[in-house]
């Protein structure tokens, strides 16, 4: 590990896992799965009952930078204990008209960016003329 990485893994947590969630993920974790983002995602070993929280501990380890908006949706759901069975033991076919997962990192050029936001390039909508201000009568 080259010294510019050993710092960041100390001391930030937004460039990646930090040395001693790495630690915690080798001593108590066990690889679930992984998806197409390179993310790897992780449970408790045996699928333990935490007793502080009442359910096992679910977590990820990112690939880069840590932006939740990375997590597709069948993960998304598997971490915060919406589903119990992961995406990786699921046979889970797309629908023709369902589009593959983007992340949208906020305040980068890759943000989505809706019609009429202040933020996007080009020329704003003009106002559609249907708003009437409210006045106390």
């Amino acid at each position: 590990m080259s010294i510019k990485l050993y710092f960041l893994r100390m001391f930030t947590w937004w460039n990646g896992a930090t040395l001693n969630t790495l630690r915690y993920t080798r001593v108590h974790g066990e690889v679930v799965g992984q998806d197409e983002f390179g993310n790897t995602y992780y449970r408790s070993r045996g699928g333990a009952i935490d007793p502080a929280l009442g359910f096992e501990r679910r977590w990820v380890i990112y690939n880069g930078v840590s932006e939740a908006s990375m997590t597709p949706p069948g993960w998304n759901g598997w971490l915060h204990h919406t589903v119990d069975v992961p995406p990786s033991k699921e046979d889970y076919q797309m629908r023709a008209w369902e589009l593959p997962h983007r992340g949208t990192p906020p305040g980068t050029p890759a943000a989505i960016r809706p019609k009429g936001s202040t933020l996007r390039r080009g020329r704003r909508q003009a106002t559609g003329g249907d708003y009437e201000a409210w006045t106390p009568s």
